[in-house]
């Protein structure tokens, strides 16, 4: 299985039978982290006969991570995630991890790129590299939507991909005053609990520009 299943065994079997084997198998997430209650059914029903019942929902790179199986039961994990999940395994150890994404277009209004799809061919495009380790060390897909970096791309990753404006700034002007104004409640109402004063543009918004742009 390559890096979907990392080996663990005790070296104490005779005073540890019940963890003589208790390997981890990675499962790989879809892009965005989207599940159905139905599929989290599906695994943990795999799970609770297969292995331990113990999870990691998700590992650092990404992947469920399932803890705790035999020797014996890799092969039934692989045919049940396979042919009745319609799931692969993820990657570990030295060789690529399995890509991960944020939420992109499908729920973002900030993504300048849809992630999902990308994250989604790479993955295929890359199979066999989780797989078969071929690297001498681990290596990193992460595809951020923008640079608010909700998945740590630049830092929790090789090759970040991070989605940034390619145009004009736009500008409502009318919105802007209507805002200042206060016509819209500041940060949807979330500072509603006390008066804050009159709304400052200048402190507020451009003196905060962390480029200086304003």
């Amino acid at each position: 299985y390559g890096g979907g299943v990392i080996g663990r065994y005790c070296d104490q079997p005779e005073q540890f039978p019940g963890v003589t084997h208790f390997h981890t198998v990675r499962v790989a997430q879809p892009a965005g982290k989207y599940y159905t209650a139905d599929y989290l059914r599906g695994i943990m029903d795999i799970w609770d006969l297969r292995g331990s019942g113990l999870t990691n929902m998700h590992g650092s790179t990404g992947d469920i991570v399932l803890l705790g199986t035999t020797t014996p039961q890799l092969e039934e994990i692989f045919f049940d995630l396979t042919h009745n999940l319609n799931t692969d395994l993820g990657g570990s150890g030295s060789n690529l991890r399995t890509p991960a994404d944020c939420l992109g277009e499908s729920r973002c209004e900030f993504a300048c790129y849809d992630t999902q799809d990308v994250c989604h061919t790479l993955t295929n495009d890359y199979q066999d590299e989780l797989h078969r380790p071929a690297f001498p060390y681990k290596f990193k897909f992460k595809f951020d939507g923008c640079p608010s970096g909700c998945v740590a791309s630049i830092a929790r990753s090789d090759f970040s991909v991070i989605g940034t404006w390619k145009d004009d700034i736009r500008i409502d002007q009318e919105r802007v005053k209507a805002y200042v104004a206060g016509e819209f409640k500041a940060g949807g109402g979330s500072h509603a609990g006390r008066d804050w004063g009159k709304f400052d543009i200048v402190a507020e918004v451009v003196d905060r520009c962390p480029t200086g742009c304003m």
